[in-house]
């Protein structure tokens, strides 16, 4: 009889990196260095934004760092909010700017993210920071592409020499994922909605990872036995949260499986932090 896929705890992981991470912060405070500086930004009232961001400031708190919140209306002009981000990037007080997203549909959220100093840009998301990764450059690495890496590292999957797919081709997700892949020597593919028998493509994949938002995209039928699945779906549905692969039928076939939730996101705001301290190391 087949055994069920075992389950990759994000929670316990995502732990064990808080935990490092405020080892380390209190090394660097005792050697001299500033507690790291986290500054965010919303714009507007939207609830899930302030909940997310009040996670990020409760996890800077308990890794011994500190925070600062700019929560601006609605109404702010793309111009005052570009104005505000130039002013924390010239605060030498502070070490790493998130801009919440989404932003209003009047503000160009692109513009926004590139104003941000690429040695603050501790969401990992600017040009220059997406620049440096797909070059193979030490850069700011986007947080829950990172958290991926950390999953498949802590369950100790070999990278070298296998083959990945990712589902989703994102600048969030998918593409940071290309480059941290391939710098690992896996070989990689990428499929999207005009991929030809997706299922044929995921079977081939020993490290199959979803990230295209579409609720239990991935069933069975598209899962290599053995295979490591990284759900980093979220979806809201009637039947509550669930991910982008159909984590009953397919945990029946893969060897390992993130569950949603639990997973994958947990692991952002513990990678957010750590880019958090490694921008203070580089500033000081």
């Amino acid at each position: 009889m087949k055994m069920s896929a075992g389950v990759i705890d994000g929670r316990k992981v995502s732990a064990g990196v808080r935990a490092r991470v405020a080892a380390e912060v209190s090394d660097f405070v005792a050697g001299g260095g500033k507690p790291p500086v986290l500054a965010t930004v919303i714009v507007g009232e939207d609830p899930a934004s302030e909940v997310y961001v009040a996670n990020k400031h409760r996890a800077c708190e308990e890794a011994g760092m500190e925070s600062v919140h700019h929560g601006l209306p609605h109404e702010t002009t793309q111009a005052d909010l570009l104005e505000l981000v130039a002013r924390l990037g010239a605060d030498d007080g502070v070490d790493g700017i998130l801009v919440q997203l989404p932003v209003p549909d009047h503000i160009d959220a692109d513009a926004v993210v590139a104003a941000i100093d690429p040695a603050k840009d501790v969401d990992g998301l600017s040009p220059v920071s997406a620049g440096l990764l797909a070059g193979g450059s030490p850069g700011m690495v986007p947080c829950t592409p990172a958290g991926v890496i950390e999953l498949l590292d802590h369950q100790g999957t070999e990278l070298e020499g296998a083959e990945a797919v990712i589902v989703g081709r994102s600048k969030l997700v998918g593409r940071p994922l290309v480059s941290l892949l391939l710098d690992r020597n896996a070989t990689v593919t990428v499929c999207h909605s005009r991929t030809r028998d997706l299922k044929a493509v995921c079977r081939r994949a020993d490290v199959l990872i979803a990230a295209v938002g579409v609720p239990r995209l991935i069933g069975a039928a598209h899962i290599k036995p053995g295979a490591v699945v990284i759900d980093v779906g979220i979806n809201r549905t009637d039947d509550g949260l669930v991910g982008d692969v159909d984590f009953d039928a397919v945990s029946r076939v893969a060897g390992a499986i993130t569950p949603v939730p639990g997973g994958v996101g947990p692991m952002t705001i513990a990678m957010l932090i750590s880019n958090t301290l490694q921008a203070a190391r580089n500033r000081a």
